[in-house]
């Protein structure tokens, strides 16, 4: 594959930590608001249609500004892909996530995000994508990381041990599930959270597909949004035609649609694009970790959830495992990078030279193959 490398100097390095951490602050709203607004009786499907057409309204600004006229390159193929990418990205993971979360405290589904990279690698593996690499250290680590992951995701599931009430809640929700209390369900909800996020990390060999048969990102996710919206409604309206299911008065309900549009979406993915483009891929995952610890500290403060011995002990796993399958991760990235990097500025200093010298920017662009 041939691609742009560019290596530069004095770019400010405290900015992308701070986008990626808005982001996390963003997705920890997001999932506590969903939360109280579950228990509080709102259906999943008119959640996850509204945020998600407000959510394209939201973002259209900014694909008539930067992507002007790119909509006119839509055809029945991309629109086909777009479907599938909005149905496996959008639609299909949140409705079982937000099921799971009905099912089980906020900072127990926010165990199965941190797994995400891990459900893509091993997800990688089987399509071919992906090789292990054992005997290399990078290989090894990622393996590791996997495991110790697995091992803490499987501690939470089946052990908990004492309970840690450490202060009253600020936030106290009735459950109005016509089920019955909400999080009384924990293995249902369990599994229906792992199928969620395996089906999230489904949606990344997708999205490649995708940017192949219509790079243009902005109008992407408008029409990602548009279909989501679409394929929800349509889902929620099989589900339930009550008029009480599809309205929302000035509410928790409300308020929970609207952030997670605004900041749980078109802001995150504004954050994550600038993260990316200035540290890479991986950067932005390394902090994946913090909506775990910061949903277990909000969770417990403003929703009453407990504690657990079996909790702690399971996210200490699970966030170690991450790092040091994103070490491997990383290393590996940075190794392959580096080489091309490091052909690329050998070619483009030696042409600099053949023609003269001179002095010489801070910054070299080339075209390589990857």
């Amino acid at each position: 594959m041939m691609k742009w490398i560019v290596c530069h100097t004095g770019s400010s390095r405290w900015k992308p930590a701070l986008c990626v951490i808005l982001v996390e602050l963003f997705n920890t709203g997001t999932i506590l608001l969903g939360k109280v607004a579950l228990d509080g009786g709102m259906f999943v499907f008119s959640l996850l249609c509204y945020r998600s057409i407000l959510a394209a309204i939201f973002i259209m600004p900014f694909a008539l500004f930067f992507e002007s006229g790119k909509w006119r390159e839509l055809d029945m193929k991309t629109l086909g892909w777009l479907f599938i990418n909005a149905f496996i990205g959008y639609s299909l993971p949140m409705a079982l996530y937000y099921y799971g979360l009905r099912d089980t405290p906020a900072s127990y589904a926010v165990i199965f995000s941190s797994l995400t990279p891990l459900f893509t690698f091993i997800l990688s593996i089987i399509l071919g994508m992906e090789k292990l690499r054992v005997k290399s250290k990078d290989g090894s680590a990622k393996v590791i990381g996997a495991l110790v992951c697995f091992g803490g995701a499987l501690l939470i599931s089946l052990y908990k041990g004492k309970e840690l009430h450490l202060w009253s809640p600020i936030i106290r929700v009735t459950p109005k599930d016509s089920n019955g209390a909400a999080g009384k369900h924990h293995l249902r909800g369990t599994l229906i959270l792992f199928g969620a996020f395996s089906s999230y990390a489904l949606w990344y060999p997708i999205q490649v597909k995708v940017l192949k048969v219509y790079p243009w990102k902005h109008w992407s996710s408008v029409l990602t949004c548009v279909l989501g919206g679409v394929q929800t409604f349509a889902i929620g309206i099989i589900m339930s035609r009550h008029k009480l299911a599809w309205q929302i008065g000035w509410n928790i309900q409300l308020l929970t649609i609207v952030y997670s549009a605004a900041l749980g979406t078109a802001a995150k993915y504004w954050l994550n694009l600038y993260a990316v483009e200035k540290r890479g891929p991986v950067f932005p995952a390394m902090f994946s970790t913090l909506s775990t610890i910061f949903i277990i500290v909000l969770g417990t403060l403003l929703l009453g959830e407990s504690l657990t011995v079996g909790s702690l002990m399971g996210s200490a796993l699970v966030i170690g495992g991450l790092y040091i399958y994103l070490y491997g991760k990383a290393n590996e990235q940075h190794a392959k990078t580096a080489s091309v990097t490091g052909r690329c500025l050998d070619e483009g200093l030696h042409d600099q030279d053949a023609k003269g010298g001179g002095q010489r920017d801070s910054a070299v662009w080339c075209w390589c193959d990857d």
